[in-house]
């Protein structure tokens, strides 16, 4: 396994990057005060014995700015998407009217805000324990070249240094994502 110090850099920064969007994932599950149609994404339902995300069995977009719509595809699917709807843990609790579905999205709690500040943070801080493993895997193949006679230690020390402001640069940028998911969270 000879890679070179471009190979693991390069390696490195891919995965960060896979990191930080990995969190961006996360974060728009979180619930903030304000309805996105994103937040029915992990909600999912059956479909002809198979269990799919409603988005697609159904259209999901904002009816105001308090409410969700869900207007499904086929016939028979709205008592389903609004069983899947009210049993997941999103604590939503959807309206028929005919074939749409109303979503209202409750207002939070000051209690709840600090709650979710807290899933942000705890999010925030897996995503920097990742990066944090990628740079020690990262370091760990540079010191291996190294031993294996293939780079000079000024080479190692270069590269060590530089997969160190990849990992500064990722972590301020996880760091961002969190601040303003939390103010996002917290505004009412």
């Amino acid at each position: 396994m000879t890679t070179s110090i471009p190979e693991i850099k390069k390696t490195a920064e891919q995965k960060m990057g896979k990191s930080v969007e990995a969190l961006k994932g996360e974060l728009q599950k979180i619930r903030t005060g304000r309805p996105h149609p994103g937040i029915l994404d992990q909600v999912h339902v059956d479909y002809y014995g198979s269990m799919v995300p409603i988005s697609q069995v159904a259209n999901v977009s904002l009816l105001d700015a308090r409410t969700i719509s869900v207007q499904p595809w086929e016939k028979g699917m709205g008592a389903k998407i609004e069983k899947a709807i009210r049993e997941s843990d999103l604590g939503l609790n959807p309206a028929a009217q005919g074939d749409l579905l109303r979503v209202p999205m409750p207002a939070l709690t000051e209690e709840r805000r600090r709650e979710l500040t807290k899933v942000v943070r705890h999010t925030g801080e897996e995503a920097k324990i990742a990066v944090r493993s990628i740079r020690r895997d990262a370091n760990d193949h540079l010191k291996k070249l190294l031993k294996d006679k293939l780079v000079s230690e000024d080479e190692e020390r270069r590269a060590q240094d530089e997969v160190q402001r990849l990992t500064d640069r990722t972590i301020a940028e996880i760091d961002r994502l969190v601040q303003a998911k939390e103010a996002d969270v917290m505004a009412v």
